[in-house]
């Protein structure tokens, strides 16, 4: 056998060594070749040795470029050769519709030139692909039309294709006898054209036929001829060989030779964990153990076999893993046990056959639709096929007639369970419906509850923004008929003393730095009023620029002159150039309500003092006095409250909110604001600004 193996591998490489040096002399040759018929004869040779050695990707590169000039020289037998080969390409590599496609159109070509053995080719080809697809009626008329002109041309390759396509088709038909025929047929040329791997899948194939026709010794024969040529490693092929002449031998009463394969064949399936081989293994060893009278060790394989074939669900080996589960029971006396295996085993059969009976019934319909499967030639053939069928239906009806009266007392026991299951499901379903609506109503609360909770958040948020806004009006009325009145009345006082004439210019020189302190005193009153009711109503936005923090202070010192000057307060002003980043109509507003609050809480002889530096890169402000300071508790309520106000060293008012706005406009400019303080000492304010735009914006 070792020298067998040893002769095929030299032969075949000799042959790949003889077409690779044909390859290479047709390759030179197309070289040196005019663009003409000859060169594409010549690209057609190449064509067939990269097809026969399976390299279809540069085989598809030369038909691309013969295609191309066949076309140009209208060259019609080089284009249906050319079309052919792509099909066949096509089909290799399973684009049946591509395939087909090209077979339909080189066909047309072949008939244009009257090529009968072109045509005979296509037909086989598309047989081929029919059968691959499950299409065997289809599959037959094609390749059996094509047959007689291989024949007649003795073209081996060919009728080789032809025969196992055939031999394909009856079998999955089941007409086993004209499927054995074509098989030998087909072994016959294989042989003669050494195809070893064909040759090795042929006798298979022959012993699986004998094997279900119950012909053991022949079906004993052919899987011998399989193991014969193949070698010794662990596979399927061989494990299904060796299981299959084991349950040959087993039927032909053979116990000895049937363990000895049947044992081989079932621990290479287990080795392989194939398990449809340990399947037919398991039901096989029980049955043979069933056979020697050893019914525990049969019981134990038997068991495993059921819950295996219900795992892979294989109905074939599960009818007779019942059947032998019925017979098991019985030897063992155990009757009840052994009814039930019989009466699921003719359960299962019947499902079994109704479906068979089906399947054939579609077959038979679409015979009436397709009636000429088989030429007149071959008419014999098709007897024996009709001869194969109305045997299989015959012993169909044979074991019908026998299990009946046993599977009409099954069929009532069965319609009760299901009536009395429909009963049971009607119940569940009706208290699954009943919970459904439960839960769905229950759900349905939830939800209205989620949205009347929302709508009770959402009226409590508008009436607590209802409540702010009430006690903003309420503020800004308050500070209006009180503070602003005052100022305002002292203003239109002096005008109409001055209108009636009352007032001498000495008289209104005097009182003239009185009448700027309180227009100026209206006018910061008034600019705090604004701001803060806009931050109070969330209006309030920063509009910020880079501009110099000196000049703010230069001018707002201005301001306050007169003030200092009659409270004989003292101005340090130690500012420095220093740009900063804000929104300088609310810097200019926080250094006013900060020098004004200043100036309120110093005494004769007091100094206010002002100082700008860089502090971790920001802008650091302070304004500092030496006024009555701030006690502890008063401090922690300074940035609070709306209305924490204290009067001044001479009696001044405040409305409260100076400190308030300054805090929410130095937040609104992305800076800090704090106060540090000690009663009789003084207070300093501090502010913390950017100076570029802290968002990284332009």
């Amino acid at each position: 056998m070792r020298k067998l193996i040893t002769l095929i591998f030299c032969l075949s490489t000799l042959s790949s060594f003889s077409q690779n040096e044909d390859l290479d002399n047709l390759t030179i040759q197309l070289a040196f070749q005019k663009p003409d018929t000859t060169k594409i004869n010549t690209s057609l040779q190449i064509i067939k040795l990269l097809y026969d050695t399976k390299d279809y990707n540069k085989a598809l590169q030369f038909i691309r470029e013969s295609e191309k000039l066949s076309n140009d020289l209208n060259y019609t037998a080089g284009i249906a050769e050319i079309t052919y080969y792509k099909a066949l390409i096509f089909a290799k590599k399973e684009d049946y519709l591509n395939a087909i496609d090209n077979y339909t159109k080189s066909k047309d070509l072949y008939i244009a030139l009257s090529d009968t053995l072109g045509i005979a080719k296509i037909n086989n080809s598309i047989g081929l692909i029919e059968i691959a697809r499950g299409n065997y009626d289809k599959g037959l008329q094609f390749s059996l039309s094509a047959i007689e002109i291989l024949e007649k041309r003795d073209l081996k390759e060919e009728l080789c294709d032809a025969y196992r396509n055939l031999a394909t088709a009856y079998d999955k038909m089941e007409a086993y006898d004209l499927a054995i025929t074509f098989y030998k047929k087909t072994l016959d040329l294989e042989q003669s054209l050494g195809k070893d791997e064909e040759i090795i899948q042929t006798n298979k194939s022959l012993g699986d036929l004998f094997y279900n026709k119950k012909e053991y010794q022949k079906a004993i024969y052919y899987f011998n001829n399989v193991l014969a040529s193949i070698d010794t490693s662990d596979t399927i092929l061989r494990g299904d060989v060796l299981t299959k002449i084991g349950s040959s031998y087993l039927s032909l009463n053979n116990l000895d030779q049937a363990k000895e394969y049947i044992t081989q064949g079932l621990r290479l399936n287990r080795r392989l964990n194939n398990d449809h081989g340990i399947l037919i293994g398991l039901n096989t060893s029980g049955e043979l153990y069933l056979r020697e009278r050893k019914p525990i060790v049969a019981e134990r394989l038997l068991y495993e076999a059921t819950t295996l074939a219900r795992t892979v669900q294989d109905e074939e080996q599960l009818i007779k893993n019942y059947d032998l589960r019925a017979k098991l029971d019985s030897v063992e006396n155990n009757f009840k046990l052994a009814y039930i295996w019989q009466r699921r085993h003719y359960e299962l059969k019947n499902k079994v056959e109704k479906q068979q009976q089906k399947n054939a019934s579609a077959k038979e319909k679409e015979t009436e639709k397709n009636p000429a499967i088989v030429p007149v030639e071959n008419s014999d053939l098709n007897t024996t096929s009709n001869a194969a069928n109305q045997a299989l239906i015959s012993q169909h009806e044979e074991e019908k007639k026998a299990s009946q009266e046993q599977i009409d007392r099954l069929n009532l026991i069965f319609y009760s369970l299901l009536l009395a299951l429909l009963v049971v499901s009607t119940f569940l379903i009706l208290i699954y419906l009943k919970r459904n609506n439960s839960i769905k109503y229950t759900k349905e609360l939830e939800d209205k509850n989620k949205q009347i909770n929302i709508q009770n958040e959402a009226i409590l948020d508008q009436t607590k923004n209802l409540e702010d806004i009430n006690k903003v009006k309420d503020k800004l009325f308050s500070i209006v008929s009180h503070d602003l009145k005052d100022s305002l009345t002292s203003i239109k006082g002096f005008i109409d003393l001055l209108k009636d004439g009352s007032l001498s210019k000495d008289e209104f020189n005097h009182l003239l730095p009185e009448l700027s302190e309180n227009a100026n005193n209206a006018s910061l009153l008034l600019f705090n009023l604004l701001n803060w009711s806009k931050s109070q109503m969330q209006s309030l936005e920063s509009k910020p620029s880079l501009f110099d923090v000196q000049e703010v202070f230069l001018d707002k010192l201005k301001l306050i002159e007169q003030k200092t000057e009659k409270k004989n307060i003292k101005i340090e002003d130690n500012s420095l150039h220093d740009f900063i980043y804000a929104d300088r109509s609310m810097v200019e507003i926080i250094v006013q309500n900060l020098l004004t609050n200043a100036v309120k809480f110093c005494k004769s002889g007091d100094t206010i003092t002002i100082q700008n530096h860089i502090s971790n890169g920001q802008s650091l402000i302070s304004i500092g006095d030496t006024g009555v300071g701030i006690s502890k508790e008063n401090q922690d309520q300074l940035f609070k409250s709306n209305t924490f106000t204290t009067i001044g060293t001479k009696n001044e008012k405040g409305t409260g909110l100076g400190l308030t706005i300054c805090k929410e406009l130095v937040e609104l400019n992305h800076g800090k604001i704090w106060v540090e303080s000690t009663e009789e000492v003084g207070s300093t304010f501090y502010i913390e600004l950017p100076k570029t735009n802290p968002t990284g914006g332009v």
